[in-house]
């Protein structure tokens, strides 16, 4: 945190005006919170993955934003926190401050879990009118209202207190005051409502019912005893669990008398990109009941011949192969459902009386079903999907053999009776003992009824730690394979978890689980090992959650193995080979999905429909086959969304920012894959904060996002780069960026030209195996954020994806784009922040290209400046200064009436490059009149001074604080003419030519009188408050 009273650069990059902004005192009341605890100034280097634009803390798990309050100039924001690892458990509310949204400072623990609960997501309300009782009049508390998530599974609201500005908080001895003996109901989001009166204004909590996919309404006079107003829902998506509400009024298009409200429901899994995410509904609140206004119908939307739609009770010539011997022959039974079959939740978007759906005997039987052949005529094959998210995989096998030819190796564990390992050769160390290795127990998909299983294998389950190495064996062909399961570690964990291949000892290649009871192949190339003995060792040195391995089914072969697809899926199927393949989203919600085909057509196919998953989702729903000449529009599509990418979820607001202000703060990351992020002592980040508004975009209200005009002050626009405007070749176009690094803004106007798809490759490695694009399609419009090679990929399959958000060019055709790139994520705000897309992403710290990308055609430029950020947290600006004098000020005078005034630069810039020099003449006031030259260079001529006269000058640097001190006055008597009288000095101000060619204005491209202006306006004025304009939009900066 920077000393209070510091200038500090809040401009943007710039290429034709150097602006000044007033300096934002970091330090701010109360100076207690601000300052403790703040964490490091210098990311380590061992966390390349360390966000400097978002709040991350120190150490430790991090998950949805609590309690954002504002109070007394400090924005405080409380978060769900595990203060004893790196992934989720042990639930509290960790705690951080900020004066400006941007440079936090960690606070200590502020509500830890007890033996009796957990706390769960909540708010915080200012309680002014100290209607809780719980402070005074003069000194009103903070009061939290959060989830209790006592260790029964029960969930109610509670109350916590702080009169000290939120530095230590007290839990109300009446907890809970908000309870309906329920399991799911949670996430309290309490604010004031005004309804023109004191009788009509009260306390409104928001919190969800989330499996029931419902907000529920009190409220309350004294924050204690509340009253059932309403609830909300089910409405849109509700593929998964409802969480996190939010509920406040914001003027459409900047009208007050024009005034909607907002419900925000976050909801995982289901969300419009997969995983967990946020929508919203814009209505109206009239203190009771929120009415929605953009809720969609969850029937229709399909159109096309009907191929098969199961309505008349038969599966009408499809082949079914069910599970044999199922009691229940599942997965997909005899006939076709009628809707939701014992013990499943109720399916939504369901179309006419039948359906397939694989859940007959719940999720363990596996099967398929497959339609008669038939002729592709149509461009789009259109139908209805659910269910279980298992994506195919392209070369895998349903099945789970061994290569064929294989050669068995330790008799895959099948030893007679009690016979162990160390009984064939293997030894044991550590926690592992002889008699319980191999195991019988646990491992998916093992092949016989033993296997190796570390949790097993000794007395502490997953806190075993020790090794299983096997007796030498000859490597006599190019593959080894294994059967492999249970849990992994990354590097950063400081654990290791895997099988091992050893040689001579040494590790040469390894294997391990994917955090999933269920095995699958793993495979080696050994052949550059081909007769040389070797060992398998199971290195088990991990404890917690998914510390153990499994291991079964060892194997030297020809081939690798080919991987198990445990997919749920709808495939199509072209000349024996899958052509195209759709998976369900992890709920009941039917969507519709469509594949493009037109490349097929005139060919043979037929449907399969597969389920080939026991565990978690395993089954599959689909429904309505068309062929069509359109492309069916998926529902979710159709919903309104917070943010279109993977990563920004639990979304909440302050209520009580300053000016009005409606800003967001969202959890940078998603459930599916949240706790295997490879970040290191700590895991999770929050997004940049998002100011909010209401505008009319295609006829209706709908949410608008920026960046608050905070971040505008890590800018540094001294080493921007701006690309001039013209075509963009074809194919990728690397820019002069070497000097930008990885933390930087995009600010881009694009127009597609004669490209099917334009945008920029972010992050890019200078091989070109790592690149992050994001572009836009013209054909389909629509702006996609594709990380699938965007560095580490590997900790979890659901990480590598595509994000794509629909997007509407401008009336002018253009694309205006905003983006945030940082050591580990991607934030980029389309058409003024209309459309956002917000991703996680993990290059090596070297991959810090930019490309210019322009598919089947050239795009156009119309602007592009890309500005290096300073960090927030990390690798912060330096303070800043105005310059120092310059040094070595000499004046001379060889011509009549002329005078050449030289010095060298200041041996202190003040931290910022400087931008020009002021000479001035002695006599005159040293801060305004008098000026006679501004260069950027070290020399000035003056001209237009009286022959023999004395002179005097001082010179001062400035930068883009403002500027420094002149230097002493350096005397100089004018040349006179040869034979003429001495003259007595002009009264005439001294002039310098416009464009002066040894370094004058316009060899700078900077305004620097302007800059100079404000610079002094600055300086002189303290604690002044300034609008600055940014790309149409105003900043207020107060310092």
């Amino acid at each position: 945190m920077a000393a209070a009273g510091a200038f500090l650069l809040l401009t943007a990059g710039v290429s034709g005006v150097a602006s000044t902004a007033a300096a934002q005192p970091i330090a701010a009341s109360p100076a207690a919170l601000v300052g403790a605890a703040a964490v490091s100034d210098a990311a380590p280097p061992a966390e390349p993955y360390r966000p400097y634009l978002g709040y991350s803390p120190e150490k430790n798990w991090m998950n949805d934003p609590n309690g954002l309050v504002y109070y007394e100039g400090v924005y405080h924001l409380f978060y769900q926190y595990n203060p004893f690892g790196t992934t989720w458990g042990n639930m509290s509310w960790g705690h951080a401050t900020s004066t400006d949204l941007v440079h936090w400072s960690e606070q200590p623990l502020a509500i830890p879990q007890d033996a009796d609960a957990d706390i769960f997501s909540g708010s915080i309300v200012v309680d002014h009118d100290n209607t809780s009782g719980f402070g005074t009049a003069e000194n009103p508390p903070l009061v939290a209202i959060y989830t209790l998530a006592y260790k029964t599974g029960k969930q109610a609201q509670a109350l916590a207190y702080s009169t000290d500005a939120g530095a230590t908080w007290t839990k109300y001895s009446g907890n809970p005051v908000l309870d309906r003996d329920s399991n799911n109901f949670r996430d309290p989001h309490v604010f004031w409502y005004d309804g023109g009166s004191a009788e009509n204004s009260y306390w409104v909590v928001a919190t969800v019912e989330a499996t029931e996919h419902r907000v529920l309404l009190y409220r309350s006079d004294n924050l204690i005893d509340w009253s059932y107003l309403s609830d909300f829902g089910p409405a849109n998506a509700t593929a998964g669990i409802w969480e996190c509400p939010d509920l406040f009024p914001l003027a459409v298009d900047g009208d007050p008398a024009n005034t909607k409200w907002v419900m925000v429901v976050n909801l995982n899994p289901g969300a419009v990109s997969g995983g967990s995410g946020g929508q919203y509904f814009v209505g109206d609140f009239d203190g009771t009941t929120f009415t929605s206004e953009s809720t969609q119908p969850t029937d229709g939307g399909g159109s096309g011949d009907l191929f098969a739609g199961f309505d008349d009770g038969t599966y009408s010539g499809w082949t079914v192969a069910n599970e044999p011997g199922n009691w229940k022959n599942g997965p997909f039974g005899d006939q076709p459902a009628a809707g939701a079959i014992d013990g499943q939740q109720a399916i939504v978007g369901q179309v006419g009386p039948g359906l397939i759906n694989g859940y007959n005997d719940g999720d363990w039987p596996i099967g398929s079903i497959s339609s008669p052949d038939f002729t592709l005529t149509k461009d789009y094959v259109n139908f209805l999907v659910g269910g279980g998210k298992h994506p195919h995989v392209d070369g895998g096998q349903l099945g789970n053999e061994p290569p064929g030819g294989s050669e068995l190796l330790f008799d895959g564990f099948e030893y007679p009776g009690t016979e162990s390992i160390v009984d064939h050769g293997w030894s044991v160390a550590g926690d592992f003992v002889a008699a319980s290795n191999p195991s019988t127990s646990n491992g998916d998909y093992s092949i016989g009824a033993k296997r190796l299983n570390t949790w097993e294998g000794g007395p502490k389950g997953d806190d075993n730690i020790g090794t299983l190495t096997s007796g030498l064996f000859t490597i006599d062909k190019p593959f080894v394979s294994m059967l492999v399961g249970g849990g992994k570690r990354d590097a950063s964990s400081g654990q290791v978890l895997q099988a091992e291949l050893l040689i001579d000892g040494t590790v040469v290649d390894s294997a391990s689980g994917e955090n999933d009871g269920a095995m699958n192949w793993k495979s080696w190339d050994v052949s550059a090992y081909q007769g040389k003995q070797a060992q398998i060792r199971v290195n088990d040195q991990a404890t917690g959650g998914w510390g153990h391995l499994t291991l079964d089914e060892v194997v030297l072969a020809d081939s690798p193995a080919l991987v198990r697809s445990s997919e749920t899926t709808v495939n199509l199927v072209v000349d024996g080979q899958v052509a195209r393949s759709t998976t369900g989203n992890d709920s009941e919600t039917l969507d519709w999905a469509a594949w493009d085909v037109s490349d097929l057509i005139g060919k043979s196919a037929h449907i399969s429909v597969v389920d080939n998953n026991r565990n978690g989702w395993g089954h599959i729903l689909a429904d309505q086959f068309m062929f069509s000449d359109e492309a069916a529009a998926p529902r979710i599509e159709s919903y309104d969304w917070l943010d279109w990418g993977r990563d920004f979820y639990a979304g909440v607001t302050y209520d009580n920012a300053p000016d009005g202000k409606r800003i967001m703060i969202g959890w940078m990351n998603n459930w599916e894959y949240a706790n295997d992020i490879p970040t290191g002592q700590w895991r999770s980040a929050m997004a940049l904060p998002r100011e909010l508004s209401l505008k009319t975009i295609d006829g209706r209200p709908k949410l608008v996002s920026e960046v608050t005009p905070q971040v505008d002050g890590l800018s540094k626009p001294f080493a921007a780069v701006t690309v001039p405007a013209g075509a963009v070749a074809e194919g990728e176009t690397a820019l002069p960026v070497d000097g930008v690094g990885a933390v930087y803004r995009v600010d881009a106007v694009l127009k597609p030209g004669t490209a099917s798809s334009f945008g920029l490759a972010l992050r890019t490695s200078s091989d070109g195996a790592q690149s992050t694009p994001l572009t836009y399609d013209t054909a389909s419009g629509s702006l996609s954020l594709d990380r699938r090679t965007s560095g580490d990929v590997s900790f979890n399959p659901t990480f590598s994806s595509v994000e794509t958000a629909p997007v509407a060019l401008d009336g002018d055709g253009r694309l205006r784009l905003e983006v945030y790139v940082d050591n580990a994520s991607v934030q980029a705000f389309a058409q003024g922040g209309s459309t956002t897309i917000t991703d996680q992403v993990f290059p090596d710290p070297s991959s810090t290209g930019i490309s210019l990308v322009s598919t089947r055609g050239s795009a156009e430029i119309e602007s592009l400046t890309i500005t290096p950020l300073y960090g927030g947290m990390y690798d912060p600006q330096p303070v800043l200064a105005v310059p120092g004098a310059p040094t070595s000020v000499a004046a001379t005078s060889a011509e009549p009436g002329v005078a050449t005034v030289t010095w060298a630069a200041p041996e202190d810039d003040g931290g910022s490059p400087v931008t020009s020099y002021v000479v001035r003449s002695a006599a005159a006031d040293a801060r305004a009149a008098g000026s006679v030259c501004e260069v950027a260079a070290g020399e000035c001529r003056v001209t237009g001074l009286a022959p023999g006269s004395a002179a005097s000058f001082t010179v001062a640097a400035r930068n883009l604080v403002g500027e420094g001190a002149s230097s002493a006055p350096v005397d100089v008597r004018i040349a006179a003419a040869v034979g003429s009288p001495t003259t007595p000095p002009s009264t005439d101000q001294p002039s310098v030519p416009a464009n002066d060619s040894r370094g004058g204005l316009a060899a700078t491209g900077l305004s620097v009188g302007f800059a100079g202006a404000l610079a002094a306006l600055l300086l002189s004025a303290g604690a002044a408050t300034f609008w600055v304009r940014k790309r149409a939009r105003r900043s207020r900066v107060t310092s």
